[in-house]
Order: C-alpha cells, then sequence, then structure tokens
C-alpha cells in the first residue's frame, strides 16, 4: 500500500464505521429546559476547574487502565495519531503514514519542529524509545497487551519510524491512536524512571504543574505548544467523589465542568444558574455475561430466555433514566464494524417456553455478581425483578472492587470458577470491534485471569472469525470477519444485551470546545471561554 495524506487513508480506511443512532429509550437530544434561552454566565480570568468522579491513578499512559486518568494525561501528552469526537483516527504527531498488505509494518512520517517541554526534540528516536518500552514484557506495562505484537521499533531516518509486528495485526492503528501510545519525553523516562507516573513531559498543550493526590491536578498553558497555544491559562482537575458535591460545586461556580452527570440530578439542573447539561452516544456496552460453563447457562436456550425475559425498555428507563440506548450487538454503534442484530424483544410467554424446552419450566436459583455502587445495584436488582417473572430467583451480591477482582481474575482454572450471572460494562477505547469483541468473548485466550471473558464463552466459529479479523488491514475483509461473528454471538447469547450508555456532563454556558468521547475520555483540545 503506497503512502497517502493520512486524511485522505482514513476516509478509506474507516468508510464501514456506523455511527450510533438513537432508539425511542435513549435522551440523544437536550432535555427542554437546556433549550431556552440562558444569559452567558460570568467567568473571571482564565482559569478552569474540573470536578471529576474519582482520583487519577497514573500520569504514566504506558502503565494506566483508566479512562479518568487519561483524560488528564491527554492536556500534557499526545500520541503519533488519536481520535475525533467519532473516534475516527486523524493525525497528531504523524503527519501521514503507509501499512504493508499482510498488516505487519506500519511506517510514520512525523510532524518536523516538535519538541518536547523539557527542550528535547521530538523524532524517531523518541517515538522508538516509547514503543520499545510499550513492547518490552520486562517492564510490566498495564498497556503493554496493545503492542505485544511488536517486534521491533526502526528508526528509517530523523523524522521516519517503522513498526514492525511479529504478526498480522489489522487493528493496529487504532492501538496506535489509543492514549496508551501517547509519547512521553525520553530524557523524562530515563531522569524519573517509575516516578515519571508523576512528573509526565509531553509535547502538549499544556504542562504538568502539581500533582496532590485527592485534592487537584494542574496543567498551565504552554506557549510554545506547536499546533498554538491553547486559550486557557490553567486547567485544575478536582475529584469529587460524591454526585451532589459535584452538581453543588457547578452550581456554585466553583467548578466550571462536571462529569459525570448523575442521570436523576439532569433535569434539576439543566438550563439553570447558567449551567448545561450534554449527552450523546457512547462506545460503551452494558450487559449480563452469564458463565456459559456452568448449568444451566450451559444450555443456549436459558441464555435466549433470559434476553426475552428482560424488558430493554423498561431497563432503559428504570436503571439508566433515559440515558442510554438498546444494545443490539456485542458492541455498540459506533464502534468501528458494528452490525446490528434484529432484537431479541420482551416476551416473557417465549421465555418461559424456551426454559420449559431447556428442563426448567420451575426455573432455577442463581446469583448475580456486581460493583457495590448505586447505579451498579440498582441495575442488578431490575434483572432480578424480571427474571422472577420466569421462575428464576436472583441473589443480587454487590462487591467492593477488591473483593469483585479476587473472585473473578483470581481463578486459574475456569471449572474452579464461581461465578454465575455478572452485571458489567466495557468501553473498547480503542474505538475498533476486536478491542470490543476479543477480550470479552474470544474464546479461552480471554478467560480470567488473562482477559475479561466472565461468560468463559468459546465458540470455534468466532475464534476463526476474530483471527480473520485481525489477520489484514483491509477494511472490507475486516467487516465480512465481524459481521458474521456478531450474528453468531448474539445468537449464542452468552450475555443478556442490555444498554449502550449515554455520555453526560454538565458545564457553565461559557465554555466552548470541551465534550465526552464515546469512550468517556475528556477532550480538552479546543476548549474556550465566551463572554
Amino acid at each position: 500500500m503506497s503512502r497517502k495524506r493520512l486524511s485522505a487513508m482514513l476516509t478509506i480506511f474507516f468508510a464501514v464505521s456506523i455511527v450510533l443512532m438513537g432508539c425511542s429509550g435513549s435522551n440523544n437530544e437536550k432535555t427542554e429546559s437546556s433549550n431556552k434561552e440562558q444569559p452567558i454566565a460570568k467567568k473571571e480570568g482564565k482559569d478552569i476547574t474540573i470536578a471529576v468522579a474519582s482520583d487519577f491513578i497514573s500520569m504514566d499512559p504506558h502503565d494506566t487502565n483508566d479512562t479518568l486518568s487519561y483524560s488528564a494525561q491527554k492536556t500534557m501528552l499526545e500520541g503519533l495519531v488519536g481520535f475525533d469526537k467519532d473516534m475516527k483516527v486523524i493525525p497528531v504527531l504523524a503527519e501521514e503514514y503507509s501499512v504493508n498488505e499482510a498488516a505487519t509494518e506500519f511506517t510514520f512520517k512525523l510532524r518536523q519542529g516538535v519538541t518536547f517541554h523539557d527542550g528535547e526534540p521530538f523524532n524517531a528516536e523518541a517515538v522508538k524509545a516509547n514503543i520499545d518500552r510499550l513492547a518490552n514484557p520486562d517492564n510490566n506495562l498495564k498497556r503493554h497487551s496493545l503492542f505485544s505484537v511488536v517486534k521491533e521499533t526502526q528508526v528509517v531516518d530523523e523524522y521516519t519510524v517503522k513498526v514492525v509486528l511479529s504478526e498480522p495485526f489489522g487493528p493496529m492503528i487504532n492501538n496506535f491512536a489509543h492514549p496508551a501510545a501517547m509519547m512521553l519525553s525520553p530524557k523524562a523516562m530515563e531522569t524519573y524512571g517509575k516516578e515519571v507516573s508523576r512528573n509526565p513531559v509531553g509535547t502538549g498543550q499544556y504542562i504538568f504543574k502539581d500533582w496532590q493526590p485527592g485534592d487537584h491536578l494542574t496543567v498551565t498553558k504552554n506557549e510554545n505548544y506547536w499546533n498554538g497555544s491553547a486559550k486557557v491559562d490553567s486547567i485544575t482537575f478536582k475529584p469529587s467523589l460524591e454526585n451532589g458535591s459535584r452538581v453543588a460545586m457547578l452550581q456554585a461556580g466553583e467548578a466550571d465542568f462536571i462529569y459525570p452527570v448523575p442521570s436523576e440530578q439532569v433535569k434539576a439542573i439543566d438550563g439553570k444558574d447558567g449551567i448545561v447539561v450534554e449527552n450523546g452516544p457512547s462506545i460503551i456496552t452494558r450487559y449480563l455475561s452469564m458463565n456459559t460453563m456452568k448449568e444451566p447457562f450451559n444450555d443456549v436456550r436459558v441464555r435466549q430466555a433470559i434476553n426475552y425475559a428482560i424488558n430493554k425498555e423498561a431497563f432503559l428507563g428504570v436503571v439508566m433514566n433515559g440515558y442510554a440506548s438498546e444494545l443490539k450487538s456485542v458492541i455498540a454503534p459506533n464502534t468501528q464494524f458494528y452490525s446490528e442484530q434484529e432484537s431479541y424483544g420482551f416476551n416473557v410467554e417465549k421465555a418461559k417456553e424456551l426454559l420449559k424446552e431447556a428442563g426448567y419450566e420451575n426455573g432455577f436459583n442463581t446469583k448475580v455478581w456486581g460493583q457495590n455502587n448505586s447505579q451498579a445495584v440498582k441495575g442488578m436488582e431490575f434483572i432480578q425483578q424480571q427474571l422472577a417473572q420466569i421462575g428464576i430467583k436472583v441473589e443480587v451480591v454487590p462487591m467492593e472492587t477488591g473483593t469483585m477482582t479476587d473472585s473473578i481474575w483470581s481463578v486459574t482454572n475456569p471449572e474452579d470458577a464461581d461465578i454465575e450471572l455478572y452485571y458489567g460494562g466495557w468501553s473498547p477505547s480503542t474505538g475498533d470491534a476486536d478491542w470490543g469483541i476479543r477480550p470479552l468473548v474470544g474464546g479461552t485466550e480471554a478467560f480470567p485471569p488473562s482477559s475479561y471473558n466472565t461468560a468463559y464463552y468459546n465458540n470455534e466459529d468466532v475464534n476463526r472469525l476474530i483471527k480473520e479479523g485481525l489477520a489484514t488491514a483491509d477494511p472490507e475483509k475486516r467487516n465480512v470477519a465481524y459481521k458474521e461473528l456478531q450474528e453468531i454471538v448474539w445468537k449464542d447469547a452468552p450475555w443478556a444485551f442490555l444498554a449502550s450508555d449515554d455520555t453526560l456532563y454538565g458545564m457553565k454556558n461559557y465554555l466552548e470546545g470541551i465534550y465526552l468521547l464515546p469512550d468517556g475520555s475528556l477532550s480538552l483540545e479546543n476548549i474556550e471561554i465566551k463572554q
């Protein structure tokens, strides 16, 4: 494949991407109150405060596995490529790239004249230092798995770098667009070692100032940014774990932007006190996995019965407060290569008929595991109520994070797994079907503790199609593989397919250019204050 300008290349590469379409249960339009004219709230100065739901874990993108930390990192750090608001890959520190037909070599032509915040040059050697660090399993980095197929990184010349893979991997460009592949200054990595997680040095619009865990993290404007300096002077992130506290901060003007907004408080604040609440589609899936290795969930009729027994429209209203859409595949609609399936619908009689055929006319007892936050408990209790209609008695077992980790991911023998039903969610942060499918239903290789296949689902045809989807960078061939794969998984029903979440955030109406990406991460590249 010849080298082309990146923008032209990606128009073809992502031609099969599908934009999320709302359903009757989704609130993807602003509420009536937010459409009422409000005067622009007053803002003193050009310093922005953002209240977030929890504390940051790390400022090292290579060793981060939470979306929130990436939101702060992206103000300071950049990758070769990134994502736009629709999760399409766009150029950042690379101006163009090419990929060979075997999808084993990715060559990047780098932007010239870029420097790290410490004055070090951004060039092919810097890229090699970052990719080599990610690809080395001995570094025990959390995001090594995204780059484990990298065989070597070659410096072609000062501003050209080639990444050679050990095997074909079609979606690799999406892995490069993932924030895990953002570039750190090689000098900073050498100087700070593991402590680079507290001393990030990148090429971005903002420069790291200070971080006091539990209190705040602040970045300041980079006056020498290669793409023009930012339009605000500083951004301070403040953790605010309690929903009501975040909302109060926004109302009082102590915060300019908050996320997430609790869905039950949207109508109370939207359109008032200079506040606007925005919601939009995400690529986050919400599902109920069933351990297909355990009776009775090893019977597809039982799994399908559970899908028919859950009223998805009621789930969207009661659990998600309308801020979600019905999930109609194993991945969400604006994930690349999405293929919509025909809804199971809500049919209690059909569910009872399937249970009777499977030999469970009188139902059975089971347990559902999930997180112990109020939203998760509400979801599990809703499922409990729904399945009671067909005689399935569900015990709700909320777990704190440490307990859940031990219960699910400390099991090395699948036959020893105690999990029966699991209420969870997933965001494929590469935007590609592969990362929305392979970790969750990708056969034995994805069984815990290796990955997140809590359904212990293993279908040879699905496994084959996953490999076919990885073996080429041709979007048409990949689309064919993932289309067939999604049809199989839908009929096999290792999950009860529930919802695709909306993103929900609130801000003062003087802010522009700030939003949440479909993966739930924050975009601040174009933030400004209008007065």
